[in-house]
């Protein structure tokens, strides 16, 4: 993507003076006050609406020296996520993270026209503010699918079929065919859903003290019963599925075939206040609370064999990546973990995000190109989107409220859940350079 083209017709578009004044003006190479407190109303502005370039210009791309950026494992490169089998976390510690953002586009006022979204801004391509749901070329809004009342909180597709499974707070879990985008059910559970994931035929749904599960395949129906207080996360690892809750316990259950049901097999007890986020990799199970720690607990004995303490507001989110666990928080941070030689975790890179009061959710893909991608639902109603490892900004994504649910699909599909409904997006072939 031409990053810096792209933000020359973006500025240009807001009102930038690079068309109206020589390259060598004064005023074309000083930064308007009040763009950067993000209430400039001059249009045009005789000032910069970007910020300048740092005074050594952009760095190179390549880290290594060796032409071509490091490769996270082997040869193959961030061959990508495994949320669910976990990978093997090893001692090949890499310092690439962020090196090689230096050139990465910084916007501190984008902001969606609120009369566009109303269907009447009378000032057309000559708006100051975005008359798109996102920025970047590399993907493109395919559809929005409106019917929840209130937040999206889960969106899955069980393997094998036609249809996505949306789940919100609005208590409701809506059936969608994929084929029309039509809605062509509505689940009532008669309490707000907090998560929603799906292992096979299986989909799984936390709602206030019970998780739901159904067979997509069979329509069976299962509650399986223990949770105290609303059930935030769910994985699936290891033959088992586990269970975030409320009041900081893990409850575990394992499926048994003969009786074709599941029994529950153990209670996690370390945090002291409510789980929010859990993934499976490296044999491990991690688990992100409201009291600001993440836990490594054993797949094999499910004994806590590690606490991490660096964050310091609750972890919304976790990520297992190749040899790397993937932090985010309400402390404006995301974290990157590396394994150190006697199997421990320690940070080896810390990502801020200060324009924002946090990070609520992440997810890891790859692009049209096979290229390793971050997306982070923020608390500014946005998704933003990173090359990794170099966090370099590879786009953003907008929602009309806040966006709580971010899932892969088949064929290059991604998913953004907000407060109204849920948007499809596709990553964008390549052009074929001449």
């Amino acid at each position: 993507m031409d990053l810096d083209g792209g933000n020359r017709r973006v500025f240009n578009r807001l009102g930038g003076p690079s068309a109206a004044l020589p390259p060598d003006s004064s005023k074309n190479q000083k930064v308007c006050y009040h763009w950067r407190a993000g209430k400039c109303s001059r249009f045009p502005c005789p000032f910069l609406h970007r910020e300048l370039p740092h005074p050594s210009g952009p760095t190179s791309a390549v880290a290594n020296g060796s032409g071509a950026p490091k490769c996270f494992s082997g040869d193959s490169g961030f061959s990508g996520p495994t949320p669910r089998r976990g990978p093997n976390f090893n001692n090949n510690r890499n310092n690439n993270w962020g090196r090689m953002g230096a050139n990465k586009v910084v916007r501190k006022t984008e902001k969606v026209c609120n009369y566009w979204v109303q269907g009447n801004c009378s000032y057309g391509d000559r708006c100051k503010f975005l008359h798109s749901w996102n920025l970047g070329e590399e993907f493109t809004l395919l559809n929005h699918l409106d019917g929840h009342q209130k937040v999206v909180t889960g969106i899955a597709l069980p393997a094998g079929m036609d249809k996505l499974y949306t789940g919100s707070k609005d208590e409701t879990v809506r059936v969608w065919d994929t084929n029309t985008g039509q809605c062509i059910g509505v689940l009532n559970l008669g309490g707000e859903v907090g998560c929603m994931i799906s292992e096979g035929p299986w989909l799984f749904v936390g709602v206030p003290n019970v998780v739901k599960a159904w067979n997509t395949q069979t329509n069976q129906e299962l509650s399986l019963s223990g949770p105290a207080g609303q059930v935030y996360t769910l994985v699936v690892g290891n033959d088992l599925l586990f269970a975030g809750t409320q009041d900081g316990t893990i409850l575990v259950w394992k499926f048994n075939v003969v009786t074709n049901s599941f029994e529950s097999a153990a209670s996690l007890k370390g945090h002291t206040v409510a789980v929010v986020s859990l993934v499976v990799g490296a044999n491990r199970l991690y688990s992100g609370s409201m009291d600001h720690s993440i836990k490594a607990w054993s797949l094999e004995t499910l004994q806590c064999l590690q606490t991490l303490t660096e964050h310091t507001n609750v972890v919304m989110s976790l990520l297992c990546w190749e040899q790397f666990l993937l932090s985010c928080s309400l402390d404006q941070t995301i974290k990157v973990w590396v394994a150190t030689e006697n199997g421990n975790l320690k940070v080896t890179y810390t990502h801020n995000e200060e324009n924002v009061r946090g990070v609520v959710e992440s997810l890891g893909m790859h692009d049209s190109e096979s290229k390793p991608v971050l997306l982070c639902a923020c608390t500014d109603n946005s998704v933003h989107l990173y090359d990794l490892p170099s966090f370099s900004e590879k786009g953003k994504i907008f929602g009309k409220k806040e966006i709580r649910a971010v899932e892969v699909g088949p064929g290059g599909l991604f998913f953004t859940g907000d407060g109204t409904g849920f948007r499809v997006w596709k990553w964008t072939e390549p052009v074929p350079k001449p």
